[in-house]
């Protein structure tokens, strides 16, 4: 099952790892092993990525950064295979991916001694680009005939709980999930506010602001740990947020109803 409908599927530069993660969420199908599972292994291996870098290991690091993203797609390619929508799931999948973001951001700040005042902007705007991209792609998914709504445009009040999970486990994660989230969430709103009136968005769009993907900024930083870049990571994320104004820029101008 896909996210979207074919007519608005986009080249997504973030998510390189789906035709892994369907592999392996095809292989588990008939299985014990659940979405949280992956969840959980997507945490470990962002986790040992940590300790690679900690071990000046670059290209191990690099490896776990790929691998946590492919087991990132894989845990909701397995929810959807086994028809078992979870928002237990989807928030502890955010709350593990901003907590490791923190980690990495200040882990290359140790590395490369920076500062740490410059490894909390460069996190801040990590989030931001992420939080860029998906507010336009939960929109798309949420309009698109047949796309998945699990995640919603606006994530103000709790979600009851699906019939495989415990309300009282999904009140708590999305109590942190808004928590650490709605910050960013209520910035890019307040930047484009007029977004979710847009029934759908053009792939070539679509395509551009995925380069704010979790996925491809974790490709990126992978790939400067290969080449020992480590000193020009957190210096590249703050400069790379300039596109956000870009990106909303084209959507405001350009693509209205």
């Amino acid at each position: 099952m896909s996210k979207l409908a074919a007519q608005d599927k986009f080249l997504d530069f973030s998510d390189y790892g789906r035709p892994f993660a369907q592999v392996i969420a095809n292989q588990l199908k008939n299985t014990r092993f659940t979405p949280v599972h992956l969840t959980l292994l997507f945490g470990v291996s962002g986790l040992i990525a940590v300790y690679c870098m900690l071990t000046a290991h670059y290209l191990w690091a690099g490896f776990f950064l790929i691998f946590k993203s492919i087991l990132d797609a894989a845990d909701g390619e397995l929810s959807r295979v086994k028809n078992t929508p979870s928002y237990t799931g989807r928030y502890l999948d955010s709350v593990f991916d901003i907590i490791l973001n923190f980690l990495f951001l200040m882990t290359i700040c140790h590395i490369a001694d920076s500062s740490w005042e410059l490894a909390l902007v460069a996190f801040l705007c990590i989030q931001l680009q992420g939080t860029v991209y998906n507010f336009y792609y939960v929109i798309l998914r949420n309009n698109s005939v047949g796309g998945d709504a699990t995640s919603k445009i606006f994530e103000t009040e709790t979600p009851k709980a699906f019939p495989n999970e415990s309300q009282q486990t999904v009140n708590v994660l999305f109590a942190v999930y808004l928590s650490l989230y709605g910050v960013f969430d209520r910035i890019v709103y307040s930047l484009d506010a007029e977004a979710y009136k847009i029934q759908t968005f053009p792939n070539w769009f679509m395509t551009m602001v995925s380069v704010y993907g979790l996925g491809f900024q974790l490709l990126i930083i992978a790939v400067m740990l290969a080449l020992n870049l480590v000193n020009l990571i957190i210096p590249f994320f703050i400069i790379f947020t300039v596109f956000l104004v870009v990106f909303i820029g084209i959507r405001r101008l350009y693509l209205t109803n």
